[in-house]
């Protein structure tokens, strides 16, 4: 296997256990608003994707826009639901200690929902200011573009990093980059669900089951 000279790690659902609590949290706040949709149809539409994609889809199903205040009140119950039940990922800051190479967070979530997940998690040391979200680009995924961006403010070709998403969109992202994906499934969204089928499907270079088996996966992968 050809060494990778950066890790670039989504961070809902790879890093921290989280995207079960916040599609329900949007679960719920689509239903004050008029919109039922299960938990899986939540699942299949929002997963790693940005907040854009819930204004199109919203629009697309009511043909009106998002009601005023809809991003304050689920950034609200997401608040109240992160401080009591958002977990790191079993092994998670094992791993990060371990890990030799360069590292990076490129997610689709809001700037604000990023800092709150590593200040409640801990994380935030263990990548300082490189961290990267859809803000900062003109595209969120399944486009490439915070891939690429991540690489290039890293400063590594696309072709020497390695990419942890557990998101067919992110998937989608990280192999339009030009890069190696690592599918992680990980997360609690994922129980019962053939999440390793889809994540292959995309293009996923190889499934990830724990953080605990990327241990030695990455000791092989990553140089000295």
């Amino acid at each position: 296997m050809s060494a990778f000279e950066l890790v670039v790690f989504d961070l809902d659902g790879v890093l921290v256990d989280s995207e079960i609590i916040a599609c329900g949290c949007l679960r719920e706040t689509l239903e004050r608003h008029g919109v039922s949709l299960t938990l899986n149809e939540i699942f299949e539409h929002f997963l790693g994707r940005g907040f854009s994609v819930v204004e199109e889809d919203y629009r697309r199903r009511t043909g009106a826009p998002l009601p005023a205040g809809f991003a304050a009140e689920l950034n609200t119950l997401l608040l109240s639901r992160y401080k009591t039940a958002l977990r790191v990922m079993p092994d998670a800051i094992r791993l990060l200690n371990g890990l030799r190479a360069p590292r990076c967070i490129a997610s689709s979530s809001t700037p604000e929902r990023i800092r709150l997940s590593l200040g409640l998690t801990k994380l935030a040391p263990f990548f300082g200011a490189n961290v990267f979200d859809t803000t900062m680009v003109a595209r969120g995924k399944p486009a490439p573009d915070i891939f690429l961006l991540a690489a290039e403010r890293m400063g590594v070709p696309p072709a020497r990093t390695l990419v942890l998403e557990d998101s067919v969109s992110g998937v989608l992202a990280g192999k339009a980059a030009g890069m190696t994906v690592w599918g992680f499934i990980g997360g609690g969204h994922y129980t019962g669900r053939n999440a390793g089928g889809m994540l292959a499907e995309a293009g996923a270079d190889r499934i990830v089951e724990r953080m605990a088996d990327l241990l030695p996966q990455l000791s092989e992968a990553v140089p000295p």
